[in-house]
Order: structure tokens, then C-alpha cells, then sequence
């Protein structure tokens, strides 16, 4: 009797332990969804002056600021391979293997801000790998001052299976700062160039790609599917007395 009773209790550990977690996920999507609603706002909010203070920008990623300065073509940066943000592709290809976008890299620029004395760092936007070297759009290197506004990008550590940037070859997998700004120069501030500051010849900017992960959904109906099957078997095993279960 006490061996039938343990076993009673050792089954419904399963269900429970799954019930708990299927609630833990509905919490988590919930939450998920409130940020992606938050950064939503966020990217469409009126473009502010760009703060200089670390702990306010911080607070500040995806948030359009306006500046206004020079870019410093000679220390251009190549994050690379990238492709170019493109949603109606991204809608028209989704759930297929591969892919038929072009690659390339993002052209990041020092950019000196002429009302703030400091040099920050512009992700002017993509180009095709034929257009890499500078040599080969000569046209859309902007020499004037000029105004843009660009949405704040905080540093990155890197993912796992992330290349390492390889500064000496001037290949940047993902956006180190402080590495960037040691190599240039600048501050190690961030913004990517929205699609209006795209010059003929020159980067096409608006490459903010504004993605968070949201699978709970998948999670809870696995989590709530799992205590529902375990609960039926316990119940047909320790209730019902059905033998074999």
C-alpha cells in the first residue's frame, strides 16, 4: 500500500511540474509582448537631439535622435555579411530555407557632431559586396555637413557560433563599441542612419531590424499539453484503477 502510494505521488510530479511551467510561460509572453509593443513605440517616437550621457543612452536603444556634422569616410567600418532589411521580401520568403537576398556589408562611419564636439559612430546603411570598397561609390560619399537622424544602438557581446571581428582585416561580426571607437577614434556611440539619409551612389540606410524572439506561445501549448496528457493517465491509473497504465 505505502509502495502504491509512493508511486501515486512520484507520477503526479510530471503533470504539476508541467502545469507550473505552462504558467510560467504565460507570464513570460505576456511580458514578451509588452516589450515588443514598448519597442514599437519607441522606433515610430519623434527623433530627440542625441544625448552624450552613457547612463541616458543606455535607456535609449531604438529611440531615433537627430544630429547634425561630417563624416570621416578614411575610417569607414564593414560589418559583414549582412543583408539588407527588406520586410516585403522577408513577408514573401518566410519559412523557406534559403533566401535570395544579396549580400553585403553595413557601412559604419565616424561622424563628427558639429553642435556637440564629439565623433560618433554612423551605421550608414548596406551596400552589395561589389560595392565594398569605397573606390567603387565615390558618388554617395557625402563631404557636406548634413542633418540625420538614426536610431541608438547599444554595444553587442558576442553569440555563440559568431565569427570574431577581425579588426586587422576590418570585418566586424557584430557591434563591439568600445573596439570600434578605439580603431576610429569615436565615442563609443552608435545609431544606424534611417532610409532617408540614402544618397544616390551612397549606402541605403533604414537597416535597424527590430526582432525579438517570441516562442512562449509554442512553449505553453507544449507545457499545458504535456500536464494534460500525464494528468489523464494518472487519473486513469490511481482513480479509475485501470490496470497496465
Amino acid at each position: 500500500m505505502a509502495l502504491l502510494q509512493g508511486s501515486c505521488v512520484y507520477r503526479l510530479v510530471i503533470p504539476v511540474t508541467a502545469f507550473g511551467l505552462g504558467t510560467w510561460q504565460v507570464q513570460r509572453r505576456k511580458w514578451k509582448l509588452n516589450l515588443i509593443a514598448e519597442l514599437e513605440s519607441r522606433v515610430l517616437a519623434e527623433p530627440v537631439p542625441l544625448p552624450t550621457d552613457p547612463v541616458e543612452l543606455k535607456n535609449l536603444e531604438y529611440r531615433p535622435v537627430k544630429v547634425r556634422g561630417c563624416f570621416d569616410h578614411s575610417k569607414e567600418l564593414y560589418m559583414m555579411p549582412r543583408t539588407m532589411v527588406d520586410p516585403a521580401r522577408e513577408a514573401r520568403e518566410a519559412g523557406r530555407i534559403s533566401s535570395s537576398a544579396e549580400t553585403g556589408a553595413y557601412v559604419v562611419t565616424p561622424f563628427h557632431c558639429a553642435d556637440l564636439g564629439i565623433t560618433i559612430l554612423v551605421n550608414r546603411g548596406f551596400v552589395p559586396r561589389k560595392k565594398v570598397n569605397p573606390e567603387t561609390r565615390q558618388k554617395g560619399q557625402i563631404e557636406r555637413e548634413v542633418d540625420l537622424v538614426g536610431t541608438v544602438r547599444l554595444t553587442e557581446t558576442r553569440k555563440p557560433f559568431v565569427p570574431k571581428n577581425n579588426p586587422e582585416r576590418n570585418h566586424w561580426h557584430y557591434r563591439d563599441l568600445e573596439a570600434m571607437a578605439r580603431i576610429t577614434g569615436a565615442e563609443p556611440i552608435f545609431i544606424d542612419a534611417d532610409f532617408k539619409s540614402t544618397v544616390p551612389g551612397g549606402p541605403i540606410g533604414g537597416q535597424t531590424r527590430v526582432t525579438l524572439r517570441n516562442e512562449h506561445l509554442q512553449y505553453i501549448i507544449t507545457w499545458y499539453g504535456l500536464s494534460a496528457a500525464t494528468s489523464y493517465l494518472w487519473i486513469k491509473k490511481f482513480v479509475c484503477g485501470t490496470p497496465g497504465v
